[in-house]
């Protein structure tokens, strides 16, 4: 199937490594123009490297904080000069990293979440949008967590702030639709990411393996989803690939779970 990505211009915030960095591999595979943007150099220089093997020669890897909103302005500013003042697909990858429960955490670590989750998002739409009017079509895709619809104790702070994400995606879906700019969600479940490695390893479990790594949240938190694996960060890129192209054009202000059947159990 033929996306209608080809010569498109693409960014993924978030797109130096993880379900991000797939994502945009598979937007340069379907010949786009892709830049990420992230905070490590090294991460990006990886991630440009990775993408100009995949479709992208001239792909561009921008660092920058999504926290700070001078620096955000100026990435966007940078893409506007490099492809003419027009952007087609904007990716949001970013989440907060906050994790306790409830009754322990902080006002400072539930500004946090906001900050990464949510603001970083608001910061980056209203900084792509002059872009996104301008192109002759324009996507907006944003990630969310099936945490929204199954809670996690723990996760309260991160899931609160992605179901922000989700509420204000649908809002702006509804702002965007008389211009045709289509405006999505995806929700990922369990996959295989460096931060759910990190965290085996802080429980002892020395793998990723989507199977071990599964077998481990199920050992602390309860089965995540009906399949017995995790995902790999390769599944999501077609999902956000179809909801960034030209082909999807009716789909907006949904939310797709891409989850391994967490939603059923």
């Amino acid at each position: 199937m033929d996306l209608g990505l080809t010569g498109a211009a693409a960014v993924v915030v978030g797109g130096s490594r993880g379900m991000g960095l797939a994502t945009a591999r598979c937007l340069a595979e379907e010949g786009a123009r892709v830049a990420v943007v992230g905070r490590s150099r090294a991460d990006l220089d990886r991630a440009v490297a990775e993408l100009s093997r995949h479709g992208s020669p001239d792909a561009a890897g921008l660092r920058a904080d999504v926290r700070d909103v001078d620096q955000v302005d100026a990435v966007f500013a940078e893409l506007g000069e490099r492809w003419g003042g027009e952007l087609n697909v904007l990716v949001n990858t970013v989440g907060p990293n906050v994790q306790g429960r409830f009754d322990i955490l902080r006002d400072d670590q539930w500004r946090e979440a906001v900050d990464d989750g949510v603001l970083s998002m608001v910061r980056c739409v209203r900084a792509a949008l002059p872009l996104l009017r301008t192109a002759e079509w324009a996507r907006i895709v944003n990630f969310s967590a099936h945490s929204t619809q199954r809670q996690s104790v723990p996760l309260v702070a991160y899931t609160a702030a992605k179901a922000m994400v989700t509420s204000a995606s649908k809002n702006l879906s509804l702002l965007l639709a008389e211009e045709e700019i289509l405006v999505n969600v995806v929700s990922p479940g369990t996959f295989v990411t460096p931060s759910l490695v990190a965290w085996a390893r802080s429980v002892g479990v020395a793998s990723d393996d989507p199977y071990e790594l599964v077998a481990a949240i199920a050992g602390h938190y309860g089965h995540p989803a009906q399949l017995p694996r995790a995902g790999r960060p390769e599944e999501i890129g077609p999902v956000v690939a179809f909801l960034a192209s030209r082909r999807n054009s009716y789909m907006t202000g949904a939310n797709i779970n891409v989850d391994g059947g967490s939603d059923f159990v």
